[in-house]
């Protein structure tokens, strides 16, 4: 394993009615993805004092939706380390959600996270 494999950098985002661009106050998936960008580029600093550059996506799982209110907690783990590439695992999961049915701000701490999405990706660090 070399020093970059299992790094793991993790940040949490609120997600406001803003973001909502769907009935039901659904979040569109594309917002997941530019969290996972933001994990990776801290991810890349961390690893070469270097943004990098996200290259591509070989797989993305969409399990669940993410809604207005919501508090997601994203993480990415460096699982394969090229020359100049890197491998992340990402997940993106909802910690906290509003609960409507108990007042207009009310929300909630979930008992269980829920996992709405899952990829995997590369990034190249300039070298």
């Amino acid at each position: 394993m070399t020093s970059d494999e299992g790094l793991t950098v993790t940040q949490r985002r609120y997600v406001s009615a803003a973001d909502a661009h769907y009935g039901g106050n659904l979040v569109d998936g594309a917002y997941v993805l530019a969290l996972f960008g933001d994990v990776a580029t801290e991810a890349c600093i961390r690893m070469a004092g270097d943004e990098g550059l996200f290259a591509s996506y070989s797989d993305v799982q969409f399990a669940a939706p993410v809604l207005g209110g919501d508090v997601i907690e994203v993480t990415g783990t460096v699982v394969r380390v090229g020359r100049r590439s890197r491998e992340l695992a990402f997940e993106a999961r909802v910690v906290c959600r509003a609960d409507p049915d108990r007042g207009p701000s009310a929300s909630r701490v979930l008992d269980e996270p829920v996992t709405v999405v899952t990829a995997r990706g590369t990034v190249v660090i300039p070298g």
